[in-house]
């Protein structure tokens, strides 16, 4: 089995291409605790409980875990808890705000300092991700069901803001996954983990790339679930 983990005010519907290109694979994708379909189950509160939610989700069933972004924090935290289910996997430019070189313009940086006003860290983290055309475009009840993501947003985004675990404790094999055209902090992350994680993990490098690849390169983020895959 194949689970797949969002980045921060996203949800499941980010990985359909991802889902098609992986063929006929058993994967799952959900919406995390706070997000699209969970957004009644409220915000979880640390990192951890959305690793919690994910090790429930598992049911005790082994997988291969890919992580995008916040999600792939998310996995690396379940895999340090279950590594009897947690088998290996794939992250993808986590983010690790506690490092001490970690820019303050990223878009969690923005939305943290708007965090006393949670729906406007929601709005201004999706102004910054998608631009102010985009984001003025969209319908008032889609930017109602963002703005209202905005706890969960705040909240975990909180949960980062000091060191949240130790890569080097990841006991499963790891593919770490950059953009060659990456913005320079999401490439540092791949580098940092690198260095961090224990002996073995690989790189993998998606030319043309960015933060999204999920989206613009879906065949190209298949192949890197895939490279995970193969340690399980």
């Amino acid at each position: 089995m194949i689970v797949l983990v969002h980045g921060s005010m996203d949800r499941s519907s980010t990985f359909t291409r991802v889902v098609r290109a992986l063929g006929d694979r058993h994967v799952v994708a959900y919406d995390r605790r706070g997000y699209g379909k969970s957004a009644s189950e409220g915000p979880g509160a640390t990192l951890h409980d959305h690793a919690d939610d994910l090790v429930a989700l598992l049911d005790g069933r082994p997988a291969v875990v890919a992580g995008h972004s916040y999600g792939g924090d998310v996995a690396m935290v379940a895999a340090i808890a279950r590594p009897d289910l947690v088998r290996s996997l794939a992250v993808w430019e986590p983010p690790m705000p506690w490092l001490p070189w970690w820019p303050a313009d990223t878009a969690g940086g923005v939305a943290n300092a708007a965090a006393a006003d949670p729906a406007g860290a929601a709005e201004a983290f999706m102004r910054y991700m998608i631009g102010d055309e985009r984001w003025d475009k969209l319908p008032p009840s889609t930017k109602a069901a963002r703005r209202a993501e905005g706890r969960t947003l705040v909240a975990e985004l909180a949960s980062v803001n000091e060191p949240a675990f130790d890569p080097a404790a990841v006991p499963v094999p790891v593919v770490v996954g950059t953009g060659s055209a990456s913005k320079p902090h999401h490439r540092g992350t791949a580098d940092a983990l690198m260095e961090m994680l224990p002996a073995g993990a690989e790189r993998f490098l998606v030319e043309g790339a960015d933060h999204g690849c999920h989206l613009t390169h879906p065949a190209e983020f298949a192949r890197f679930v895939e490279r995970a895959r193969s340690f399980f």
